[in-house]
């Protein structure tokens, strides 16, 4: 990332944080009439998946990007509310869900279709950053429970246009959680996997009011970095790893984000069967967090079209 796309992005984790804050003393009820409901999954491996159900109309579920839970998409999932019924929920070792050993990219998926079965066996899947990869995975593995897929921003680092995540990053983040320096998981994080410079982590360490709960989840960054194995190399994508993903499938980029995200999402469009490329105008990578309307009505777009 070029250093002023670097700060935006710190900037936009910090109002996540605030924003989180504010969504959790607020507690639930309604926004503009429409109740949220808290509920429950059981998954296969008897895991619970906590989320909450909100709005009427086609099932969208919400699958969060790295170091998220259900509190850092209740704005985007209150806009689309006005159009589905929304699926908000934490995933496996985040939020009020439970976690389950070993992790597996299988038994996320199974969270998600524990989702889909307790809410009619169809849905829409939209997913953000390495949630979106996630919610990709399902849509390969799942067949027609998954009607559409929107992706914002896969973090695929398939040419020269970023440099490639180190080998090592997620041992290095395993042995600081194993030695209980969650904080410093997090520093290592943000500053190799994310390419954030040092002095900005520092600065989200002490003026973020989210970084505890973000420290509380550290452990699941191995979750996402096991999702994202082999698509960060700098390398182009394995042509087979989703060739089952049938679904309409749109990968949208912000105009503004980096051109390591564009080439990713060109490149991954290339090799799935109903893939489009997208673009949200004058947004980058901190949309999830400032944009929601305009992520919202984008989604709603693309899964309420008639055509594929």
């Amino acid at each position: 990332m070029r250093v002023a796309g670097k700060f935006r992005l710190v900037i936009g984790f910090v109002v996540a944080g605030l924003l989180a804050g504010l969504m959790l003393s607020c507690g639930t009820g309604t926004e503009k009439g429409r109740e949220q409901v808290q509920k429950s999954a059981r998954s296969n491996d008897g895991t619970t998946i906590a989320y909450e159900r909100s709005g009427e109309g086609p099932v969208v579920i919400v699958v969060a990007a790295a170091l998220a839970d259900r509190s850092g998409t209740t704005r985007l999932a209150r806009h689309l509310a006005e159009h589905f019924t929304v699926i908000n929920y934490d995933r496996r070792g985040r939020g009020k869900s439970g976690d389950t050993r070993p992790y597996a990219v299988g038994r996320e998926v199974e969270d998600i279709d524990a989702l889909i079965d307790g809410e009619g066996g169809s849905v829409f899947l939209f997913g953000s950053s390495s949630g979106s990869v996630l919610a990709l995975e399902a849509t390969s593995r799942l067949g027609p429970k998954v009607r559409k897929l929107y992706m914002y921003e896969p973090p695929f680092i398939v040419d020269g246009s970023h440099p490639p995540i180190q080998d090592n990053l997620m041992k290095e983040i395993d042995d600081l959680v194993v030695a209980g320096e969650r904080n410093d998981a997090v520093k290592i994080f943000f500053a190799k996997g994310m390419g954030i410079p040092g002095l900005a982590v520092t600065m989200m360490r002490w003026l973020m009011p989210g970084w505890s709960k973000m420290a509380g989840m550290a452990h699941t960054l191995r979750y996402d970095l096991t999702i994202l194995d082999g698509t960060q190399l700098g390398r182009p994508l394995d042509a087979q790893r989703w060739a089952s993903a049938y679904a309409p499938t749109l990968v949208v980029v912000g105009s503004k984000s980096e051109p390591f995200f564009h080439s990713g999402a060109k490149a991954l469009v290339q090799i799935l069967p109903k893939g489009q490329y997208g673009v949200l105008e004058g947004r980058d990578h901190s949309a999830i967090l400032f944009a929601t309307q305009a992520l919202a009505d984008s989604a709603a777009k693309f899964f309420l079209a008639k055509k594929d």
